[in-house]
């Protein structure tokens, strides 16, 4: 019988579907379709699977993180533009005893000043931003490391 990978989600806010076209000068010419790809092979490189959402929908991304309880051993978000404005996605984060750490492509402190503060920062382990797609690939590393040191949540 296979033994099971432990899985990792991967969650994407508003507009991130329209990556490798929206601001490129911003974002970047990189498709989150191609960022997918690349953190599933790091993830199963790792020992992980990796499950990714991305939805326009903030209740959708609720739902994804109080489900993720059930069966993520770890999520990595890029909440986009609800990271600057959602108490629900920061709730349900403190909810769940899973640890999340939060990414951006952008260095949001470097932008227009209503981006500078994150509602989810205090509830995850750790924030890398600015540095285009490599802030996932830096987020989903550190979270791996932070689940084999077996530390806590926050």
């Amino acid at each position: 019988m296979p033994v099971s990978l432990p899985s990792l989600l991967v969650l994407h806010g508003p507009n991130l579907n329209l990556l490798g076209r929206r601001e490129p000068q911003v974002y970047g010419v990189v498709t989150l379709a191609q960022i997918d790809a690349e953190l599933a092979t790091l993830a199963h490189s790792w020992g992980y699977r990796l499950t990714a959402l991305q939805s326009n929908h903030e209740g959708v991304l609720v739902d994804a993180i109080q489900a993720a309880s059930e069966d993520q051993s770890g999520i990595l978000i890029n909440a986009a533009a609800y990271t600057h404005t959602s108490v629900a996605l920061r709730d349900a984060l403190a909810a769940i005893a899973i640890p999340a750490v939060e990414v951006h492509l952008s260095n949001i402190y470097r932008r227009e000043s209503f981006r500078h503060h994150s509602h989810l920062a205090p509830v995850v382990v750790g924030q890398i931003s600015g540095f285009g797609e490599q802030s996932y690939y830096l987020g989903l590393q550190a979270l791996v490391e932070h689940l084999k040191k077996g530390k806590p949540q926050n």
